[in-house]
């Protein structure tokens, strides 16, 4: 997949043109994959233009609304790596800065899509907005194309039998804890990746030594709670307990990821990490003793073993 980023009068666009479609993409989602299939099968019908996602090195609001900025469901890496999953030929990825932001609807067409891509056909949700003030809609966009020389396709919001399928309802539901409930909406388990850092040893000191994460500030989290995982470090998967929250037992007050890697002894320190959260086992709980406590890691233990190994 090429990879175009900086200022689009720098970029070569193809002879014949591409097919792009255009938008944020927090988590790749299945609603973003139905968009993008359908944008490459408009291509192929064009003497098979190569197909791209123009997309943004941090999310809008960051420099129009800070304080609104959602967690987010994927980093700007994962993001261009679930597009490669996707099979696309680019990725444009603006810098959104005050430059950016201060394009009109015209311009933005015009700098981005006409001149930098040489777009033929862009594919966007049905309530796409663009440009200074999100004052571009769909019908300035038909109308912009028809100046510059390329169709519009629109697709409407997908719903699954989970519901509707976006990023809204993705980070509601990882938030409440519902992992299990995000996954059909994703395509795949919600994951997280973090550094492994050093903790207390108080998991070791009881039996149960953990991996202690450290997640990127900005990213989402599931809500607090104890959930069966699998986890990844070089490329090996096993299975997982994992402690989000503050550990009230021992009268925590700090935030927390820790993973229990079942069956596993060794030294992750200074290693990434990969979640992918299968299902929520329970809610974060205050227990009368440390041994009270022992004993219900070792249920969620076999909770977690049980759920893991199931087809």
């Amino acid at each position: 997949m090429k990879l175009l980023v900086g200022d689009p009068g720098m970029w070569e666009p193809p002879a014949g043109g591409v097919a792009v479609s255009i938008g944020v993409f927090d988590g790749v989602h299945l609603g973003h994959l139905h968009m993008l299939q359908i944008l490459r099968d408009e291509a192929s019908g064009l003497g098979g233009l190569p197909v791209g996602a123009v997309t943004f090195d941090r999310h809008p609001l960051t420099t129009i609304a800070p304080e609104r900025v959602p967690p987010l469901i994927t980093t700007p890496d994962e993001r261009l790596a679930r597009f490669e999953v996707a099979a696309l030929d680019f990725a444009a990825v603006l810098t959104f800065e005050e430059k950016m932001r201060s394009l009109t609807a015209d311009d933005f067409v015009r700098a981005v899509l006409a001149d930098g891509l040489g777009a033929r056909l862009v594919v966007v949700g049905d309530g796409f907005r663009f440009g200074l003030n999100a004052a571009g809609d769909v019908d300035g966009l038909r109308r912009l194309g028809d100046h510059f020389g390329f169709a519009v396709r629109t697709v409407q919001l997908l719903e699954n039998e989970a519901g509707p399928v976006s990023s809204s309802a993705i980070r509601a539901a990882v938030a409440d804890g519902d992992v299990a409930g995000a996954a059909p909406l994703l395509g795949r388990h919600f994951s997280r990746t973090g550094l492994v850092v050093a903790g207390d040893h108080r998991g070791a000191g009881i039996g149960f030594p953990t991996a202690n994460l450290r997640v990127r500030p900005g990213l989402l989290l599931p809500g607090g709670g104890v959930y069966a995982a699998f986890a990844t470090v070089d490329a090996h998967r096993r299975p997982a307990v994992v402690n989000i929250g503050v550990r009230p037992t021992f009268d925590g007050s700090r935030q927390v990821v820790e993973a229990h890697l079942l069956d596993y002894s060794g030294d992750l320190y200074g290693q990434e990490l990969t979640l992918e959260f299968v299902a929520r086992l329970r809610a974060e709980e205050r227990f009368e003793s440390v041994g009270d406590l022992v004993a219900q890691i070792g249920r969620d233990v076999d909770a977690a073993r049980r759920l893991l190994q199931s087809p």
